[in-house]
């Protein structure tokens, strides 16, 4: 094995994290959804989409260097939030937790000389500044538009349509 058993399990640690933010994401997505925020719902299965591939992308990283794998259960996330602005706010202090979570793996790689790994979640600490940030700047327009949640639901829109071309 080309990690240590502690590296091991905090990686197994961070695989069962990406996969609860999924969940909390997929939650979100339903929330909007039922607010009739299709824009905003698919934004956040998007991100549902995306935490998912963190989540393989640890575990499949785990398998390469020898680890063993444990999956560990994802609990129930939250289903009930009273507008967009709880939501959203409640996605930007997830990413900031996953972040805090990326930079102690990261923190540990160094302790450990494990330059493979740390290399390998470079990545990560790039992506969760563009989690974060991107997070930030919805929470900001949200806070910004007020009872005008229809504003919101513009600019999603119109951002993830510029992101497709």
């Amino acid at each position: 094995m080309m990690i240590s058993t502690t590296m091991n399990a905090k990686l197994n640690d961070q695989i069962a994290a990406e996969f609860a933010a999924a969940h909390a994401y997929l939650a979100m997505s339903c929330a909007l959804d039922r607010m009739a925020l299709k824009v905003l719902a698919q934004r956040f299965l998007k991100q549902h989409d995306e935490e998912r591939e963190h989540a393989m992308k640890i575990l499949h990283y785990v398998q390469e260097v020898g680890g063993t794998v444990t999956l560990d259960a994802v609990a129930k996330p939250k289903k009930d939030y009273k507008n967009v602005e709880a939501i959203v706010s409640t996605a930007l202090q997830n990413e900031k937790d996953i972040t805090a979570k990326i930079n102690d793996l990261m923190t540990l790689a160094e302790s450990e000389k494990d330059y493979a790994t740390r290399s390998f979640l470079e990545w990560f600490v790039d992506e969760q500044v563009e989690e974060v940030s991107s997070m930030t700047d919805l929470l900001n327009v949200v806070k910004l538009a007020g009872d005008n949640v229809l504003q919101v639901e513009a600019m999603v829109r119109h951002q993830m349509l510029a992101e497709k071309t």
